[in-house]
């Protein structure tokens, strides 16, 4: 029964919730998207909304085909692969599947663990007390750092030297604080114009 047990659990995943919606930040904001949130994170972040995705135990398990069969049932073309933290789990198996269906995969990280699948676009969000791996910087289409105090612009100028020229630079005011720091990224992206402003607009418009 134990071995079984296991057999499954390697197979299966964690998952929090999917959805078919639009991507409502970043480089991507607009577009329709079937989002995957896979279930487990070590980052636990103090201001993350999702703070139910952190224990990878709670969540009901699905197979890498299941997850394909869900998507393909709705008229998406890209997948947000996005957590919790998704790396904690290989994906290799479903990055083929998708491609082999194709539909775009674009991966949303903080980048702590070795990345496993093959992406169409990478989004790195980096946190300062669990820093990504160094290799995962240069894998970056995307760097997204979210700015909730004036000293977190220094944390985005260190990120922004480890990853490649030609990755977006995007700085997101953390909800909680969003009026107070939203006129300091605005200023900031206008003195430094290589970053731009990243708003979670799926709030703003209350869709998933």
């Amino acid at each position: 029964m134990n071995e079984h047990k296991n057999f499954n659990e390697l197979h299966t995943f964690p998952i929090v919730e999917t959805f078919y919606s639009l991507q409502g930040e970043g480089f991507h904001t607009g577009k329709a998207a079937y989002f995957i949130r896979f279930g487990g994170c070590t980052v636990c972040c103090g201001w993350c909304d999702v703070k139910e995705s952190w224990n990878p135990h709670v969540h009901p398990r699905l197979s890498n085909e299941q997850i394909v069969d869900e998507i393909l049932s709705h008229k998406a073309h890209a997948v947000v692969v996005t957590g919790g933290e998704p790396l904690m789990h290989n994906l290799n198996k479903l990055c083929s599947l998708l491609h082999k269906n194709n539909i775009q995969t674009f991966l949303e990280t903080s980048g702590t663990f070795k990345m496993t699948g093959e992406w169409d676009w990478v989004c790195l969000s980096p946190k300062q007390k669990h820093k990504p791996l160094d290799e995962n910087f240069a894998k970056a289409n995307e760097l997204k750092v979210i700015i909730a105090m004036p000293e977190d612009f220094a944390w985005a100028e260190e990120c922004a030297t480890k990853v490649q020229k030609d990755c977006m630079l995007y700085l997101q005011p953390e909800c909680s604080v969003q009026q107070q720091i939203t006129p300091l990224i605005v200023e900031y992206c206008k003195q430094n114009p290589q970053w731009r402003i990243s708003l979670q607009t799926h709030k703003f418009i209350n869709i998933p």
